[in-house]
């Protein structure tokens, strides 16, 4: 600690007579250029390879989601597994807490479970209810109110990178597959 003491006392000083840095503006847009957030939001996620279903019947859809893609062990964001018994998951079912339409994000928080098991299972399938989706970016981050104590994971679409020839992968930092059920229920 003697080192990072240094170094920060080195930084105080140094900035103890620079000027005060200039405002921030924090008048953001607030308003998407549609009238329908959640067809918006299902268009702009499907745009990053997640598959979209627009369902009356959440539980259904997740059902049939489950079914197509052959998911028998699934597990929901609260379960205490362990890492190899996570990593024994076919899926992970979640509802997100808050949708952004503009870039077809959806936000989890620690309301949603534990952050591991949204990430391990090769499957995630996630209902989104419709009065949980918001235009933009700020409005997002202001329906999560104060500061969370615990991780945010911003979800666009399944786990993707490329490597230095551009070459994609998925499922390197988390599921391969995204399934989003969209529900006015």
């Amino acid at each position: 600690m003697v080192a990072r003491d240094e170094i920060l006392n080195r930084v105080r000083a140094a900035l103890r007579d620079a000027p005060a840095p200039p405002p921030v503006p924090r008048d953001y847009r607030r308003s998407a250029a549609c009238d329908d957030l959640a067809t918006l939001f299902a268009e702009r996620v499907a745009e990053y390879r997640a598959n979209v279903r627009r369902a009356g019947d959440p539980d259904a859809a997740v059902r049939d989601a489950l079914a197509e893609h052959g998911a028998t062990r699934v597990v929901d964001g609260y379960a205490q597994l362990d890492p190899h018994e996570l990593d024994a998951m076919d899926a992970v079912v979640t509802e997100c807490e808050v949708a952004i339409a503009e870039t077809g994000t959806i936000v989890l928080t620690g309301a949603q479970g534990r952050r591991a098991n949204t990430l391990v299972p090769d499957l995630h399938v996630c209902v989104v209810h419709e009065n949980r989706i918001v235009a933009t970016v700020p409005e997002a981050i202001e329906r999560l109110g104060p500061p969370p104590t615990g991780p945010l994971t911003f979800v666009a679409g399944p786990s993707a990178t490329s490597d230095i020839e551009l070459n994609r992968v998925e499922g390197v930092h988390g599921p391969r597959r995204l399934e989003v059920v969209v529900t006015s229920r």
